[in-house]
């Protein structure tokens, strides 16, 4: 909402989206075992139901999707490190688009297909580290 509040373009873009359900799963991706490989999932289990702090330091949007760019922060001094090339949080994708093609965003910007606003100072929030 602060950034509706500072930038016309986010409230014309995010005003008529319903980001309520969507923000109650929200989730940063930090790897997937087909992806990744389960090595590398089970390496987060050091982390497992500690509270991580997340920076959002971005929104990125395109017609059919937005998303907030995500910083993961520290558990007691040991930095978490998502394997996905872009971490970030899909806030809301059209009809058809599956949120994972929200990892997409930072290309479409490169090409102009997308806005990027970024967030100064960054917002930060919480969450707990599970496995899905």
């Amino acid at each position: 909402m602060q950034l509706c509040e500072k930038n016309p373009e986010v409230k014309a873009f995010l005003g008529d989206k319903d980001l309520g359900n969507r923000l109650k799963k929200a989730h940063v991706t930090l790897a997937h075992k087909r992806s990744h490989g389960v090595t590398a999932v089970a390496s987060y289990g050091m982390f497992l139901d500690q509270e991580v702090p997340v920076d959002m330091t971005a929104l990125l949007f395109s017609d059919k999707m937005a998303a907030l760019e995500a910083s993961l922060g520290a558990v007691d001094g040991e930095k978490v490190t998502s394997k996905n090339q872009w971490p970030h949080l899909t806030l809301w994708t059209s009809d058809g688009v599956a949120a994972k093609d929200a990892n997409l965003l930072p290309q479409l910007h490169s090409e102009g297909r997308a806005i990027r606003i970024d967030i100064d100072p960054p917002t930060t929030i919480t969450g707990t580290l599970q496995f899905y």
